[in-house]
């Protein structure tokens, strides 16, 4: 439980301010993670267009909704990363089913939409990690070298190579697993009449785009932030 004398983390400060309806909170929160989404959009869909278009429609729930981040549960970059990696799946699995000739079986194109949500996922996570951890991982294990050869290169010790390398390895493995569970629908709220929630609250596709308190379109050039 909070205490008086603690200073709120970003995004729970953002959150609020989402929530008392301050714009400048959407474009702040767009300018730091609006490279994020739509990088990891872009990756699974593989459409500037199509990125650009999810992009824009997973900042309109969270300016709609921001009650549905909940800060105990994770910081918002892995909120919206699991958002944005569930809904370009959908319009992915979509995209096939609609390009896909009635003859053909299902079995080939899921096992490429597996594969490309897999990598999409992957590359998001190590993105989200310390820079040192990072670029240990790209050179050691994307580039195939050598601990001695990651070591000269970056200027490090081969045990401290070694060292980055199994943490790296490890907060993937963890952040990957978070990502898994982050997939699974959770049961819909319900209110006194028994009927659920009109929003998805990130479970489910809403290929509409959302109408309501605003949205922002702007172009953003600003680097990604690092973890939160």
């Amino acid at each position: 439980m909070a205490t008086p004398d603690r200073i709120p983390r970003w995004d729970e400060q953002l959150q609020r301010r989402l929530a008392r309806g301050e714009e400048t909170a959407l474009g702040e929160l767009y300018d730091r993670l609006s490279p994020m989404v739509h990088g990891l959009a872009g990756r699974i869909l593989a459409d500037q267009a199509a990125a650009d278009q999810l992009t824009r429609e997973i900042f309109a729930q969270v300016w709609e909704h921001p009650e549905d981040f909940d800060p105990a549960q994770g910081s918002l970059r892995s909120w919206l990363g699991a958002l944005t990696h569930r809904r370009a799946v959908e319009r992915l699995r979509a995209r096939r089913g609609a390009e896909r000739a009635p003859e053909r079986g299902s079995g080939a194109a899921e096992e490429e939409i597996r594969a490309v949500a897999t990598a999409a996922r992957v590359q998001y996570v190590v993105d989200s990690l310390p820079q040192p951890l990072r670029e240990t991982i790209a050179v050691t294990y994307y580039d195939g070298r050598t601990y001695q050869e990651t070591a000269r290169l970056l200027g490090i010790s081969e045990q401290a190579a070694k060292q980055r390398m199994r943490l790296g390895l490890e907060l993937l493995a963890t952040e990957l697993a978070d990502e898994r569970a982050r997939q699974e629908p959770r049961p819909s709220r319900r209110d006194g009449d028994g009927h659920g929630d009109e929003h998805d609250n990130g479970n489910t596709a809403d290929d509409g785009h959302r109408t309501g308190r605003g949205d922002c379109d702007c172009d953003c050039d600003c680097d990604e932030d690092g973890r939160t």
